[in-house]
């Protein structure tokens, strides 16, 4: 299952999606999942009325990152983008 938290903005809403992959795409979530460079992500606020993007993923194991709007790219963004397409 993986999660996605967005916090803050000018209203400071707080919006969350979540996606259970099914059991015949668990090899693409996998492939999301394994290009995020989950150990990599650095620590840093957002500024002003930004948002901040909380991925958690839970499988065999747990992992979690906390983004600032600006570093949401490349495969963050894939996956946060597929999270939101599974959710809706």
């Amino acid at each position: 299952m993986v999660t996605v938290t967005r916090t803050g903005g000018i209203a400071g809403r707080r919006r969350l999606w979540r996606a259970e992959p099914p059991p015949d795409d668990t090899a693409r979530w996998e492939e999301l999942l394994g290009r995020c460079p989950w150990d990599e992500v650095a620590a840093g606020g957002a500024g002003g009325d930004r948002f901040v993007w909380a991925i958690r993923a839970v499988d065999d194991r747990t992992r979690e990152a906390e983004l600032a709007d600006a570093r949401l790219q490349g495969p963050w963004r894939e996956l946060v983008d597929a999270v939101r397409a599974a959710a809706s």
